[in-house]
């Protein structure tokens, strides 16, 4: 699973952040996704932070 987020969505909003820590970081305003290949012990956490995400900004490919 391979996951990113999209700086045009994004709001800043930590949601993703609050969720998946080891994931997703905050730079500036935004979030950013700290890997690119998702282990597979955090692929849950991973899609429950995109479902959180208000804007839709983190697109997952499987």
């Amino acid at each position: 699973m391979r996951v990113k987020v999209d700086p045009e969505k994004c709001i800043g909003c930590q949601m993703c952040v609050q969720v998946a820590p080891d994931l997703f970081e905050m730079k500036e305003d935004k979030a950013e996704a700290k890997v690119e290949e998702v282990p597979e012990d955090k692929q849950d956490e991973c899609k429950q932070a995109a479902e959180q995400c208000p804007v839709d900004a983190i697109p997952i490919e499987e």
